[in-house]
């Protein structure tokens, strides 16, 4: 998974040709810690449908900001450019899973 920040966002989500998760993430965060390998495991297995990109919320915190994410984990859903979908706080990989399976 590609690492994200707010100069490649407009490349790589807002002009990106296929569907684009993006998973939110700290390194004090104990849930984002335990979901991450399960994300990486996503990223496998419809890396040919989707993007997943990662972001490091502390050291992007303008990018956070202009998306309003507030809280860790959360990850966001885009498709064409536009925001389609959110998942926040209590986050799963079959939550996470699942919104994949709506966009491929």
């Amino acid at each position: 998974m590609d690492e994200l920040n707010l100069d490649t966002f407009e490349k790589k989500v807002m002009q990106a040709e296929k569907p684009v998760i993006i998973d939110f993430w700290g390194p004090q965060c104990g849930p984002c810690m335990a979901l991450m390998p399960q994300i990486a495991k996503l990223a496998e297995k419809y890396g040919e449908s989707v993007e997943i990109l990662k972001v490091e919320a502390p050291k992007n915190r303008r990018l956070c900001l202009s998306l309003k994410v507030l809280s860790l984990p959360t990850i966001l859903f885009y498709h064409k450019g536009k925001e389609v979908s959110r998942l926040c706080n209590n986050v799963t990989v079959e939550s996470v899973e699942k919104e994949i399976k709506t966009m491929v």
